[in-house]
């Protein structure tokens, strides 16, 4: 057994096996997916930091959002890309590793600032007068900070708790990137420990905040319905079943994934939910938080306006007459 322990010193992520034209299809397709989010999520960054209208805090958390939708892209996405591409490929025990630990973060850290931006949200629409007081800027950074650095620390709990483990064959993960849960199954040792600390850490970081998260809403909601003007009770409302729809499908996904009797959901099923984490939740964090937004929309108008100015000024100075 001890032998046999040292050599596991890499792994084979399994994916999709749906065949070769298959997963060339998906292959173009999820690069597509992958090259919006990495666009989309940029852009909201680059204007945030360029305009200065942006600079409150309910862009100030944006840009933390856009961040962690580019690492947590940016960590799964390439090796199934790989690996649709070629099988056989392996990734390093160390590379795995890596990937849980970075996975695990960027998911938590996700969390926390859906519930960060859903206070402020609250504090914006409840208590607009005391909005600038309570939401200042020393505050922000505390929560932002709290929250980057609360998920680097429960994220390395359990990483520490899988390097304990034992690892002695077989050594493909039944997934398209290293998740925990499918890590796990490939110890040689009992698992238990490791189980109670994932359910523990998902109610803590799923269950609470999605509690917290409809408390804001239900009170934002209560708010609306209070408001004279149409025109503010529509933009209010906009925005905030924009931010509900993405909150539902985030946890809705991991809620089912970590906390639901693993027996409902057998494998290939369990992949298919965390294409929402690496595919379409980053991709669609962009469209629905900023780019419905008409503050966002405004001066990306700018922006471009901009370009297209300095080009026409370029050509005119460039005449090739």
């Amino acid at each position: 057994m001890e032998e046999n322990q040292t050599t596991i010193t890499e792994f084979v992520l399994l994916g999709f096996c749906l065949g070769p034209r298959i997963h060339l299809v998906l292959f173009l397709l999820f690069s597509l997916f992958y090259t919006f989010t990495i666009l989309g999520n940029g852009t909201i960054l680059a204007m945030i930091c360029l305009y200065s209208r942006l600079h409150t805090p309910m862009y100030f958390f944006l840009s933390h959002l856009a961040i962690v939708d580019m690492a947590y892209a940016c960590n799964t996405v390439p090796q199934t890309l790989i690996n649709l591409l070629d099988e056989t490929r392996p990734i390093t025990f160390a590379g795995c590793m890596t990937q849980t630990y970075l996975f695990l973060t960027f998911a938590i850290t996700e969390c926390l600032l859906l519930v960060v931006m859903s206070y402020d949200r609250y504090v914006a629409i409840c208590h607009p007068l005391h909005y600038t007081v309570i939401m200042n800027w020393r505050v922000c950074t505390i929560l932002a900070a709290v929250s980057w650095i609360f998920s680097f620390l429960l994220a390395l709990v359990h990483l520490v708790l899988i390097l304990r483990l034992p690892f002695c064959g077989p050594h493909e993960i039944n997934h398209f990137f290293c998740e925990i849960l499918s890590v796990l199954k490939l110890a040689c040792a009992d698992t238990t420990l490791n189980q109670v600390v994932i359910f523990a850490a998902g109610v803590f970081t799923l269950v609470g905040p999605l509690c917290l998260l409809l408390v804001s809403y239900t009170s934002i909601l209560v708010t609306i319905l209070r408001i004279q003007s149409g025109e503010g009770r529509k933009k209010a409302f906009s925005t905030c079943s924009s931010h509900l729809c993405v909150v539902g499908l985030f946890f809705g996904s991991a809620i089912v994934m970590y906390i639901a009797p693993k027996s409902q959901h057998p494998e290939e099923q369990q992949k298919i939910l965390f294409l929402f984490y690496s595919f379409f939740n980053p991709m669609l964090n962009p469209l629905i938080y900023s780019l419905r937004n008409a503050e966002v929309k405004g001066a990306l108008k700018r922006s471009l306006c901009k370009e297209s100015h300095s080009c026409l000024v370029w050509c005119s100075h460039h005449k090739p007459w």
